[in-house]
């Protein structure tokens, strides 16, 4: 299951999410495992909500993305994506996908015709990429460094 806000954020939500995202951060300093927040409904009558402390955090996380204007997506780690989804993830065209599949660079299962691919799979080879990717620019700067080009 995968929460998704379909659209980008209005210029009031941005602002809203910016604000209660700053008050909730603030909360963040505490060791305590869970928290208490609470709601108020339509009447005006308050709730309390004990929350764990790791959600809050995932809760900050997505009102200062949505805070700087972007939409979230939230997909847990044992989810199964199609060919298209992965693409998406690693935001590259699914053709490209279908042969890291096809070249055994990330594993994946078929259902009937269909590649499907765990998430954390996904995301183990995005960082793996990515890591890569900082070495070899770790790597060119120390060589401009010693070519004196100025960098």
């Amino acid at each position: 299951m995968s929460a998704t806000i379909q659209s980008l954020p209005s210029p009031e939500e941005t602002a809203i999410a910016k604000e209660s995202g700053r008050m909730l951060s603030a909360l963040l300093q505490t060791k305590a495992t869970t928290q208490k927040i609470e709601i108020r409904d339509q009447e005006g009558d308050q709730h309390a909500v004990n929350i764990p402390t790791s959600a809050l955090r995932l809760l900050v996380d997505v009102l200062t993305e949505i805070g700087e204007g972007n939409a979230v997506n939230i997909i847990p780690l044992h989810a199964i994506l199609t060919t298209q989804d992965a693409a998406d993830v690693l935001n590259v065209s699914r053709p490209f996908v279908v042969k890291l599949l096809e070249n055994n660079e990330i594993p994946f299962h078929k259902v009937g015709a269909h590649r499907r691919i765990r998430y954390e799979d996904i995301i183990q080879y995005k960082n793996t990429i990515d890591q890569a990717r900082e070495k070899t620019l770790d790597e060119l700067a120390a060589q401009a460094q010693e070519l004196d080009m100025g960098y």
